[in-house]
């Protein structure tokens, strides 16, 4: 979903632009962040370095 063409209810511009705390909250419920802030891409490729860090030690006898 995307929050370019909603319209706040408080103060009536694009909840895009964030102009008040209502179009700020609006914006950060439709563009969920991941754990810790980060994007869920992000946390994917943490993961997938970790488990071929850890395929890697385990090849390499560790």
């Amino acid at each position: 979903m995307s929050c370019e063409h909603l319209i706040c209810a408080a103060c009536a511009g694009p909840v895009v632009e964030g102009r008040c705390p209502v179009c700020r909250e609006g914006r950060a419920k439709v563009h969920h962040h991941g754990f810790l802030g980060l994007s869920p891409l992000a946390i994917a490729v943490i993961v997938l370095l970790v488990v071929a860090l850890v395929a890697l030690g385990h090849i390499s006898g560790y």
